[in-house]
């Protein structure tokens, strides 16, 4: 039998995802409302939003700094964009995770 994990995902106001990306760093010479930067510098695309698609893609989703499950909130200064692929290995990994996906004006790459 195969096994599929599930993923959980808190849900968050329209506003507070849009103060969450408004934190994240802007990417010189794009749009800062459609595209930013996530902290391992990965290129995310606003409409991407919980879009895990493809292997290198803008998806991001908002992460916890500190995990809830190690007494985290949902305070905003508590809370981060990251690619999907970054979130996922700080899942997996936390705490001892590291990018794994970065980026540049040509799109997304993994790191070594």
């Amino acid at each position: 039998m195969i096994s599929v994990k599930k993923f959980h995902y808190t849900t968050f106001s329209e506003e507070l995802i849009q103060k969450v990306w408004d934190k994240a760093q802007k990417v010189e010479n794009k749009d800062p409302r459609i595209y930013r930067l996530d902290n391992c510098g990965a290129l995310i695309k606003r409409e991407h939003y919980l879009k895990r698609g493809y292997a290198l893609s803008m998806g991001w989703e908002i992460d916890h700094i500190k995990p809830k499950s190690k007494n985290g909130t949902d305070e905003l200064s508590n809370l981060q964009v990251l690619q999907w692929e970054n979130k996922k290995a700080k899942a997996e990994l936390f705490p001892f995770w590291k990018c794994i996906v970065s980026g540049g004006e040509d799109g997304n790459y993994y790191l070594k």
